[in-house]
């Protein structure tokens, strides 16, 4: 393990107004955005949208490093370019989604396991020879009624762990992304404690598979009430308690805090963002990883048409800006409507 390494790519990762692109959608889930656009799901198909978003030359300013997806990592563009060396030529890191989705928990009905761990080092050098330098890994935490149960948390952030130890030892910077779902109708605090549980778990986890902190990316929810739930939240106490939950619990070793946007729009996600990083100092640096949050409207402009290329390139390079911008703290909800 090359501690110095992992640390300087980690730091790259969370640079000033810089944030992670997640374009590692499964198939299948990639196929529903697709449907939405009315765009068949077709390998080219697939190739084609993401080739756009990165030679977006605008928009690729704003982004550190792109998750990939298992498919996309060894493609190639039109012109022969693979492209993983177009996301190198744009100044970003390339990195890859690994774990290989959820299984229900044994004995814990309505609960989930992430799974993938078996022949995960082997996969790990491969993507290394590819171009990965980091990695990501996605445990999923549902509210409900008697849920979660404190053997989900602990299952799920036990295998996170174990990713980013298996990660760490082949020069991988592991995202660790402990996601407490807002599907539900719970209300804000009630997300406050299950993410505090969650993460002082996690960090015990991480600890005891002595991962080290200075080369990981934390990839968390923020504090937000569920879909259904009739209490909402301002922006300001959405910033509040999830600075104050990460606080509590992320330690300072580690260098950067890439939120997940977890189903909010464009714009509320950049808003939260951004209302956090005014609240510094912070002992972390404070960014996004977010996948739909930048995606969306890029790919409604796109539509599966050639000719629409550039009106989409210039809708993913607009929400990368406005991200870039909350991730120092100076987004401003004018700019916006001055785009519009």
């Amino acid at each position: 393990m090359n501690f110095a390494e992992l640390n300087k790519i980690a730091e790259a990762m969370v640079a000033p107004g810089r944030g992670i692109l997640a374009a590692d959608e499964s198939s299948g889930t990639i196929k529903k955005r697709f449907d939405a656009i009315g765009v068949e799901s077709t390998e080219d198909n697939r190739r084609d949208y993401r080739e756009m978003l990165f030679r977006s030359s605008e928009g690729m300013k704003q982004i550190s490093g792109v998750i990939l997806y298992d498919e996309t990592i060894w493609q190639k563009a039109k012109d022969g370019t693979p492209l993983v060396d177009i996301i190198k030529k744009a100044g970003s890191i390339p990195g890859i989604k690994v774990d290989e989705g959820t299984k229900p928990l044994p004995a814990c009905p309505g609960e989930l396991i992430t799974v993938g761990l078996d022949k995960l080092s082997d996969r790990l050098a491969k993507y290394y020879e590819q171009g990965a330098r980091f990695a990501k890994w996605r445990g999923v935490i549902d509210i409900g009624a008697g849920i979660p149960t404190y053997t989900c948390l602990r299952a799920n952030a036990h295998a996170l762990a174990r990713y980013a130890a298996l990660c760490q030892a082949a020069n991988i910077v592991p995202i660790v992304e402990p996601e407490v779902l807002m599907d539900g109708d719970h209300d804000i605090d009630r997300c406050v404690e299950v993410s505090t549980l969650m993460l002082k778990l996690q960090f015990e986890e991480l600890y005891f598979n002595r991962v080290a902190l200075e080369g990981i990316v934390l990839k968390p929810n923020m504090a937000v009430p569920g879909k259904k739930s009739s209490k909402k939240a301002s922006v300001e106490e959405v910033a509040e308690k999830t600075v104050r939950v990460l606080k509590n619990c992320v330690p300072g070793a580690v260098p950067g805090i890439a939120f997940l946007s977890g189903g909010q729009s464009d714009e509320e996600a950049t808003a939260h963002l951004d209302a956090m990083n005014r609240m510094g100092p912070l002992p972390w640096a404070l960014t996004f990883s977010y996948g739909r949050a930048l995606q969306a409207a890029p790919q409604k402009a796109w539509s599966g048409k050639s000719e629409n290329v550039a009106a989409a390139q210039r809708a993913f390079a607009h929400r990368a800006k406005m991200n870039g911008l909350a991730a120092l703290g100076q987004w401003k909800a004018d700019l916006e409507k001055k785009a519009a």
